[in-house]
């Protein structure tokens, strides 16, 4: 079967290949490597090379983010990196969930323990929570990942970062269009436009997603507004407004399966999701509000405001019944960046200083469910989270082939929770967290394409108000701590030709009350583990052969543990790996360019196995995905037309999206979708 799969791939692309190289390319839209001295990025807060900073950053651009994507998730394009491990992507209910060097695997929903921002306004909210329903792939340009912590700059949960950019606008206005569809009832409808007039600069993409999804009880359906306005107040300063809009009345939980009923049905809901109903309702605004100002040649001020409403109605089947929730949240914040670059004794020196202001209100309330219904009410709660943060970083240039960089951060998070739900007690309360997060590293460059680098950095991260939820009842479990970790990182990157760049890692993470879950009747909780430890390697690698041609690979080995952690039961894990995260990860990507127009793009995935429990009892079988994307680049005048062709899992692979880490009723397996193809067309205008 699978050498007839083979056989009939090899003979379409053939066929396609055929049939469309029948026009010139122009080839400045050729794809070439960009060398690693050549890529600006800004993730560490200031404009710097990649090959300068000394840490772990990568960057994906726009053509690996859009071209023939299906553009449902992140992880299509972030599994180009290593150290970065994604699972749950195909349950729009419990969203993408991304760990960087383990920190994020534990999340029972969202993205945790990694910072997340969007044009520079924080897709992360003071507690630590990130969600990915309102960022939108169709008009991502850039995404910059730091792997490692980096609470020095971006405070609480910042085990990592990951910076989106949206594409810029270009000189010229266009419009476009790509309808898409493809197998599971998925269908996806994009219109985006875009350029500049004399100082404004604007670009505007709208999206419309209505997929089934291969299990039972998995429907989604969201519409997405995104735009970006920037507007050139005179030749040194500019004012940037982001407005973003989320609606999705649809996503549906399909819910975990034991490995009997996977074996049974892998398509399958559980029972008890279908019975309550479960997922969420989601509709979200977003108003984000940049500006800045260069004061001179070595000064730069940078000023950020934005403010974010979020109503969200959950049905989880926990409890007897299920049980719903509805969240109303209103979160603003801002904050200001100052950069200075001077001489200090007799050496080139930048200074980067700032603070971070964020604050969200929570109206939580939950109910009994009644069937399809809403029961009685149990809990009625008001939770507010606010942070400060200051920060400093200094880059002091020893010479021409050595740079010192260190700084720090302070930050305050406070919780407070007043219960308005007195019937069972007044269950009001409050905690507050403070913590002072350095970093240090070091960079020398014996010759251009050759960079070696240390560091040591701290990151914090607090229970997120969710996380707070007290077993055993309303308002905070005041027993549970931040975690904390500190993180010994040496690496190497450079090229090896103007083709060719690689990019080697060494860390050592020593973690302090990491955070765990554990589930009670369908409900996640938290505790802290005493200590853990994390190390690992990671590898990259990519190069160009002859023009059009691109490959590239990502390599990670991680060795996580429990060094020291007893639960509240007594149950001693000490010595067991962390669940969630596999030993061995590598991902593989050839791509290809024809002049003509003509490209293609396979991958490949190996994930090594998985365990799902705290006492490493139960695994998910390691497993082998690989993709292919079959494109064409065509222009007629004015037009740009630009067929595409998805497969997905080409060959037919059996495998978990998502593990359920220390799952209930040992429901610990998501199903992910068997092979599925996808096609569309974009078509552009381009008004010259």
């Amino acid at each position: 079967m699978t050498m007839l799969i083979k056989t009939n791939l090899t003979s379409f692309i053939t066929s396609v290949t055929f049939i469309f190289i029948t026009q010139d390319l122009p080839a400045q839209d050729n794809p070439q490597i960009t060398p690693l001295d050549d890529i600006t990025v800004t993730a560490t807060r200031i404009e710097k090379k990649a090959d300068e900073i000394p840490a772990s950053v990568g960057v994906i651009e726009k053509r690996d983010i859009q071209f023939a994507a299906q553009q449902t998730g992140l992880d299509e394009s972030l599994v180009k990196m290593p150290g970065i491990f994604m699972q749950n992507r195909y349950n729009f209910a419990q969203d993408l969930r991304i760990s960087i060097r383990g920190f994020g695997a534990r999340s029972s929903f969202g993205i945790r323990g990694i910072k997340v921002l969007v044009d520079g306004i924080p897709e992360s909210t003071p507690d630590g929570q990130s969600n990915v329903d309102s960022i939108d792939i169709g008009s991502s340009g850039r995404m910059q990942v730091i792997r490692g912590p980096v609470s020095s700059l971006y405070g609480n949960a910042s085990g990592g970062a990951i910076i989106i950019e949206s594409e810029s606008p270009p000189e010229t206005p266009f419009i476009s269009i790509r309808p898409s569809y493809g197998g599971n009832g998925f269908q996806k409808h994009q219109v985006k436009f875009g350029g500049k007039q004399e100082k404004l600069d604007y670009l505007v993409n709208i999206s419309d997603l209505d997929y089934d999804g291969y299990r039972d009880h998995s429907h989604t359906k969201s519409t997405l507004l995104n735009s970006k306005f920037g507007f050139a107040i005179d030749d040194s300063s500019k004012l940037t407004a982001i407005l973003n809009v989320t609606d999705s009345p649809i996503a549906d939980d399909a819910g975990g399966l034991t490995v009997e009923e996977v074996s049974e049905d892998p398509s399958q809901a559980r029972d008890k999701n279908v019975t309550v109903d479960s997922g969420e309702a989601l509709e979200q605004e977003r108003l984000g509000l940049i500006y800045e100002k260069t004061l001179s040649n070595s000064d730069k001020l940078t000023l950020r405001n934005y403010y974010i409403w979020r109503d969200l109605d959950i049905r989880i089947p926990a409890g007897r019944f299920g049980e719903g929730i509805n969240l109303q949240r209103f979160a603003a914040g801002g904050g200001v960046q100052y950069t200075r670059k001077h001489i200090l004794a007799d050496l080139d020196n930048r200074i980067t200083a700032g603070i971070d202001l964020d604050n969200q209100d929570d109206e939580r309330q939950r109910f009994n469910l009644d069937g399809l219904g809403v029961g009685d009410q149990t809990q009625d709660q008001d939770e507010e989270v606010s942070s400060l943060g200051v920060y400093i970083q200094d880059e002091l240039r020893l010479s021409d082939k050595a740079e010192l960089t260190f700084g720090g951060r302070y930050d305050r998070v406070k919780f407070d929770v007043t219960d308005n739900f007195l019937s069972d007690g007044d269950d009001s309360g409050d905690r507050a967290f403070d913590e002072f997060s350095p970093s240090v590293a070091l960079r020398y460059s014996p010759i251009a394409s050759l960079n070696y680098y240390a560091n040591i950095s701290r990151s914090f991260e607090t229970p997120t108000a969710r996380e707070l939820g007290n077993p055993d009842g309303g308002g905070f479990n005041q027993e549970l701590k931040p975690q904390t970790a500190t993180n010994y990182e040496i690496g190497v990157k450079g090229n090896f030709s103007e083709t060719s760049q690689y990019e080697v890692a060494l860390f050592h993470i020593n973690v302090d009350d990491e955070l765990v879950p554990f589930e009670v009747d369908g409900e996640t909780f938290y505790e802290n583990a005493g200590e853990s430890r994390r190390q690992g390697l990671e590898l990259s690698l990519s190069m160009q052969p002859f023009d059009g041609l691109n490959a590239s690979l990502a390599y990670t080995y991680s060795n996580f543990e429990f060094r020291e952690f007893i639960d509240d039961d007594d149950n001693d894990f000490s010595g067991k790996t962390i669940p969630g995260v596999p030993e061995n990860l590598l991902h593989v990507d050839i791509s290809y360019m024809h002049t003509s127009g003509l490209y293609g793009q396979f991958d490949i995935l190996y994930a090594d196995t998985i365990f799902a429990n705290n006492d490493n009892s139960v695994e998910s079988e390691a497993y082998t995905v690989a993709n292919l994307k079959l494109g064409i680049i065509h222009f007629i005048g004015n037009w740009e037309l630009a067929p595409f062709l998805g497969v997905n899992n080409i060959f037919d692979e059996e495998y978990n999206s998502n593990i359920r880490i220390n799952a209930f009723g040992s429901r610990y397996y998501e199903p992910a979708p068997d092979r599925n193809l996808y096609a569309g067309i974009e078509l552009r205008y381009d008004f010259l």
